[in-house]
Order: C-alpha cells, then sequence, then structure tokens
C-alpha cells in the first residue's frame, strides 16, 4: 500500500531524516521519549522498538514489506506502542538494546527490532522481519500475535527476564582494570593481523571486507616504531589500500568509498557512503603518502576530498552524514555502467575506458550492468590502444570527468542532510590533515568552515552543552563520548594544520567537558552516553571500534597526547587509568580496538617541535613543511607566532614563553620533557633532528 494515502503520524514533526521516511506509515510511530513510555506504562502494553538509519537498505526494505502494510500496523497500533529510533542520533539507545540482542543470541544488525517491557527491559527481537515467514525467517504477521500471546500469558515471567538481563548489561559494563603490558597487546594485535591477512586480495579476514582502518593505523604505527615489523606492517596496509583503491568499493568517478565490500576481492559494494568512512579513509591515504611518497595515495585522498566537498558539504560549511545504496529503487543503479552507455557518451575512448575500469557486455553487477574497477592495469590499458601511458591516462582522465558529468543528471541515491558532531570532528581532523601534509590552503579553509559550524551551531555558547544533531536550523539530542572526542581532535588538527591556538583552547574545552560529563571516577574510563537520561536504563562502555572510533578510543589519546603537551597531570593519568580498564579484554582479543591501540602508542618516546616565528612568513612555513612532510605521529608541532598569539600559546604551553627566534630567522625548537636541544634556523637541520630517535632529542 502507498504510505500517501496515510495521514502523517507524530514522526513528522521529527527533524530525523530516517523518523521522517516512516512518517507517512498507517503504524502509529512514536519517537523514543516520554510519551510513549508513559503510554505503555498507562496501558500496560510492550514497546516495539525499531532501530535504523535514513541510508539503511534493509530497513527500506522491511518499511516497504511490513511498516506499510495495514494488516501489520494494525497489529502493532492495537497490542503494542511502536517507537522508532536513528541510530546516528541516538547510539546510546542502538547500543544498549544491540547488546542486549547479541546476549540473548538473537543477532545484530539493522533493522534492530526489540520488544520491551514498559519498564524499558528487552525480552525479544531480531533485525530484518518480512511480513510474511519465509527463508527461514519468521514474519512479521507470525511474530507480533506469538509475542502479545507470551505478554499476556507470561507477564511476570517475561518481566523478570527484561529485568535481569539489563542486570547482566550493568555487570557488563563494569570493569576492574588490570595491568597489561602495553607492549605485549601491540605485539598480540599484530600477530593477529599477520595471521588474518589475505596476501591474495588484500584485507583481514573474508567477505564481507570492511575498510577498518583502525587496522591500517596501527599499522603504520608500527612500521614507523618497529623496525623488525616496518616491511611485513607496510605489506599489509598498502595492500589493502591498494586493493581497495583498485576495487569496485572506490567511487573511480567521484571519489570517495563505499560501505564495504560484499565479496573477497573489493569489487561488489554495499554502494552506501558514509561520511566516517570518507574522513578515516582519507587519514590513512595521507599516512600512506607520508610514509611511501606514492603519487596514487595523494589522488585517492584528493578524491575522498572533492567527494565530500561536492556532495557532503552544507552551504554553511557543516558536513552531511550519508548517501544512500539504493536510487529509483535499485541498490547500485546511479554507479553502474553498460558498454552501451559507455560508447554512447565516450564515442573514439570507449574500448580504453571499458577496458581499463573492466566494463563489458556480460557485466560484473546485476541486469548485465558493470561496477567500475580497475579491470587492467595502465600500462595493459595504454598498450591494447597502442598509446603511451601519459596519453593513455590524460584521455582516461577526461573520460571520467565527462561520465561523471552524465552520472549527475542520474536520479540520485537519498541524502541523508543532518550534521552528527562526531562524524563532523572526523573529516574536519581528515581536511586539517590533509591541509599540512599536502600543503593546500584550500583544505584548511573548509575544516576552519566545519570547525567553526560545529562550535557555534552545535554547542550553547551560555551553557557549553554540546548537541550531537543539527538539521534544519536546529541543534537538538544529546552529545555523546564520542562527540565531544572526536570534535576535540578535529579542532587539534586544525591547530596542527593553521597554528592558530584558539583550535587548541577548543580543543581543550571539548576535553574538559567530556571528562566532566562521561569519566568513571570510581572504576576509571569513560563511558558513552551522559548521565541523567533514565530512559537509558545502562550507561555502557564501548569494548571494541567498529566503524567507527569508539569514543574511548578517542579520548584517551587525546588525553596522552595533549597531558603531555600542556602539562595535566590529571589527563595523563585518566588515560593510564583508561587504559588499564580495558587491558583486560584486549588481552583476548586485540584487535577489537586498534584505534584504542593507537592511542596506546602515544605512550612512547614523543617530542614537542617549536617553531619561533610567524606561520604566514617563508621562513617559518618552510620549517613547518619539515615537519608536515614526515610521518610522526608521536610529535606535536608548536608555531609561537609573536605578541598576543605568543601570549596565548604561552598561556596553555608555559614551556614556550622562553623560545624566542634568533635573529632574523624563523627558529626550530625539538624538544622532549619540556627539554630542548639547541636550536635550529636551517630546514635541512630540522629534518635531520626529526631522522633522529625522538630518545635523543633531549
Amino acid at each position: 500500500m502507498e504510505t500517501s494515502e496515510h495521514a502523517p503520524n507524530r514522526l513528522a514533526r521529527e527533524k530525523s531524516p530516517y523518523l521522517l521516511q516512516h512518517a507517512l506509515n498507517p503504524v502509529d510511530w512514536y519517537p523514543w521519549g516520554d510519551d510513549a513510555f508513559a503510554k505503555a506504562r498507562t496501558e500496560d502494553k510492550p514497546i516495539f522498538l525499531s532501530i535504523g538509519y535514513s541510508t539503511c537498505h534493509w530497513c527500506h526494505v522491511m518499511e516497504r514489506e511490513s511498516f506499510e502494510d495495514d494488516a501489520v500496523a494494525e497489529l502493532l497500533n492495537r497490542w503494542f506502542v511502536p517507537v522508532k529510533v536513528d541510530r546516528e542520533e541516538r547510539p546510546d539507545v542502538d547500543r544498549l538494546y544491540m547488546t542486549a540482542m547479541q546476549v540473548m543470541g538473537l543477532g545484530g544488525g539493522w533493522p534492530l527490532n526489540v520488544f520491551l517491557t514498559p519498564d524499558l527491559e528487552p525480552f525479544y527481537g531480531g533485525t530484518y522481519f518480512p511480513r510474511d515467514q519465509g527463508f527461514g525467517r519468521p514474519g512479521m504477521l507470525q511474530v507480533l500475535p506469538r509475542v502479545h500471546e507470551v505478554w499476556s500469558t507470561e507477564r511476570d515471567a517475561v518481566r523478570n527476564q527484561g529485568a535481569q538481563l539489563l542486570k547482566a548489561l550493568a555487570a557488563h559494563a563494569s570493569v576492574a582494570p588490570e595491568t597489561v603490558d602495553r607492549r605485549t597487546l601491540l605485539d598480540r594485535a599484530f600477530s593477529a593481523l599477520d595471521r588474518s591477512y589475505d596476501a591474495e586480495y588484500g584485507g583481514f579476514g573474508g567477505a564481507p571486507r570492511f575498510p577498518s582502518p583502525g587496522n591500517l593505523m596501527f599499522l603504520f604505527r608500527r612500521a614507523a616504531h618497529d623496525p623488525a615489523s616496518r616491511a611485513r606492517a607496510l605489506e599489509m596496509a598498502l595492500g589493502q589500500l591498494d586493493a581497495m583503491r583498485a576495487g569496485g568499493i572506490h567511487d573511480h568517478l567521484g571519489g570517495g568509498f563505499h560501505r564495504y565490500a560484499t565479496d573477497d576481492v573489493w569489487l561488489v559494494p554495499h554502494f552506501e557512503k558514509m561520511l566516517y568512512d570518507q574522513a578515516q579513509l582519507a587519514i590513512a591515504y595521507l599516512e600512506a603518502w607520508q610514509l611511501m611518497r606514492r603519487p596514487e595515495d595523494a589522488a585517492a585522498v584528493r578524491g575522498i576530498f572533492e567527494y565530500v566537498a561536492r556532495d557532503l558539504t552544507s552551504p554553511d560549511g557543516g558536513f552531511f552524514s550519508a548517501e544512500d545504496a539504493d536510487s529509483e529503487g535499485e541498490e547500485g543503479k546511479f554507479y553502474v555502467w553498460t558498454p552501451e552507455e559507455i560508447e554512447g557518451a565516450l564515442n573514439v575512448d570507449a574500448e580504453l575506458f571499458m577496458k581499463r575500469y573492466g566494463v563489458s557486455p556480460a557485466g560484473n553487477f546485476e541486469h548485465g550492468t558493470s561496477i567500475l574497477h580497475e579491470a587492467e592495469s595502465l600500462a595493459s590499458a595504454a598498450r591494447a590502444a597502442g598509446l603511451p601511458e601519459d596519453e593513455a591516462e590524460r584521455r582516461l582522465a577526461a573520460a571520467r570527468r565527462r561520465l561523471l558529468e552524465i552520472r549527475e543528471h542520474r536520479p540520485r541515491p537519498h541524502l541523508d542532510d543532518k550534521v552528527i558532531a562526531s562524524w563532523n570532528g572526523l573529516m574536519i581532523a581528515a581536511f586539517a590533515r590533509g591541509a599540512r601534509v599536502l600543503g593546500d590552503s584550500l583544505l584548511a579553509e573548509r575544516a576552519t568552515r566545519a570547525a567553526e559550524f560545529a562550535w557555534t551551531r552545535l554547542r550553547d555558547a551560555r551553557t557549553g552543552a554540546l548537541s550531537r544533531r543539527w538539521r534544519d536550523g536546529e541543534a537538538g539530542t544529546p552529545a555523546q563520548l564520542d562527540d565531544h572526542a572526536a570534535l576535540a581532535l578535529g579542532f587539534f588538527e586544525l591547530h596542527q594544520a593553521i597554528q592558530d591556538s584558539v583550535w587548541l583552547e577548543r580543543a581543550v574545552a571539548m576535553i574538559d567537558a567530556a571528562v566532566a560529563r562521561f569519566a568513571d571516577a570510581i572504576e576509571g574510563g569513560f563511558f558513552e552516553s551522559p548521565a541523567g537520561d533514565d530512559s537509558v536504563r545502562v550507561r555502557m562502555r564501548s569494548d571494541f571500534d567498529g566503524a567507527e572510533p569508539a569514543g574511548v578510543s578517542l579520548i584517551a589519546g587525546l588525553l596522552q597526547r595533549l597531558g603531555v603537551l600542556l602539562d595535566r597531570d590529571d589527563w595523563r593519568d585518566l588515560a593510564r587509568r583508561t587504559f588499564d580498564l580495558h587491558a583486560g579484554r584486549l588481552d583476548g582479543h586485540a584487535v577489537a580496538m586498534t584505534h584504542l591501540l593507537v592511542a596506546m602508542d602515544l605512550d612512547g618516546p614523543s617530542r614537542h617541535v617549536v617553531i619561533a616565528g610567524d606561520p604566514a612568513a617563508d621562513d617559518t612555513r618552510a620549517l613547518m613543511t619539515e615537519f608536515h612532510r614526515r610521518f610522526l605521529p608521536r610529535d606535536v608541532l608548536l608555531v609561537t607566532g609573536a605578541g598576543a598569539a605568543r601570549e596565548s600559546l604561552a598561556r596553555l604551553a608555559a614551556f614556550t614563553r622562553p623560545l624566542a627566534p634568533v635573529e632574523p630567522k624563523a627558529t626550530a625548537y625539538v624538544c622532549v620533557n619540556y627539554s630542548c636541544r639547541l636550536p635550529v634556523t636551517e630546514p635541512a637541520d630540522l629534518g635531520a633532528l626529526l631522522d633522529a630517535p625522538a630518545e635523543s632529542a633531549s
């Protein structure tokens, strides 16, 4: 039944694109909140909680099959209180009930559908339910009557089961710290990745293949800090990056990467595009560029930045969340091609393009269409066309531009245009890192606009309270740990790029707010959600890095790095307690939190490089470039500036106050433990100091 035949339900008043997608369902949906909970208690009905997000393919399928169906809606409305949650706005709710389903052995994924008591205790659920049972899956028309019957006849048992499950989840969130040698954890993670690496196709484990950028960042640090592991670490990290860049998971026309590959060879993606993937992969390719200086890595990064700037940036500078996999009711239709389309667009260069990017009459996807991928090397395609490689690449570049222009006239996938604080923080960090590594001031401008947007639109100037989501002129929903931590990271990376101490001050403000709202003063570590929300029955901790880095992984790294830089013993102690709290869990499965291992790696020999000079002056910038071109993940750059800027920095990092230029040149000091070597003024001399082991810098 078409949803347009139904009057809008309560979700029509919401801002979330996902909730608005369900605003014309015949289901009498409530948003998560007191109205729904009060109705459930008053009428003594279970809550049917359905969690998803706006670019979720199977969420769309379940909506069409079940939530737009009058028979399903009638049962939901009669026996339950139906509640919709956007997991991207309320990750705390999603995290709690996803964990509950996994503990009950009911699987996990989205859409997530959970039955709750009126006291918000989970007792049954699952993921995708079709309208009718089939293919081994129960259907909504069978599940709903059965749950209603159990609730009607076994209510006390159901309530007891839900209460016991919440107690178990609360116990799971309570962890005793353990002292485990961090080097041991890092070694075990490296060994685990070594064992699971697929040398034939690149990546770890089997299909589906996710980008897992935390693995890559961990390996790059292993390469930088452990000479014995360097060759193997680079082989694994670069092997995956190369496979992804060549594969169908990479958008070869528009830039950026799809969500994951459904196969072992990185060819057939789930075509959804997420902002957080673009941010993390941009950083991974930038780190590869710093280590290896391969042009293809810089090109992949620029493709990501061009995509985000073109398709995921709001007029005000904030970054949108995602693009759907589907268009015109089919997954991937926006991205795939037939030989006839290529020939009609490119004429004489069609054969060259189709050979290079694997477009064939048989196709490699549905309905005889082809997903673009690097099926042949540039050299092979050029030879077949009888062209020099540089001429072949020039023609291919023109062909890519032409096909992108044509593709822009196709019906586009749905854009989720909400601005999420944490994802914006990651993307700000990526643009800022790109600005300094690639020497591109335009990237710094994009990072600055987005950072100003986050600081002014997502943060209450009067109270300092941070919101997680902004959309359609309104900020809302409580910020989580990852929002504070990711924005702090973005502000810090922006400071590293443009050396304006206001961004260091704002990073400090975000970290202080995170500590105040999320730190566990009793057991150590951090909760992922704020206190004070009675609807979240258990405040959960993250014990793994998923598609996004856990908030605790980000905040621990910031506490360690900036705690040393700014001489904050309280931060360094909290970082240590956080590492110890998670060490026991990581001891058994270290690769569960590779982003946290990246944070742990910061607890090693590090340097503070202070350049006394004007950030806009040529001699200062020459010294800055010498720092930025190297991969120095433990080191921090500070440029003093002059006058008020110099004093502002000195208030944050007092050890910089006496460090002055050796007139008339900008001057670099390499410092360890606030003790600095003799100053240098020539970039080559600074480079020599930076290339020496960090231990010898003091």
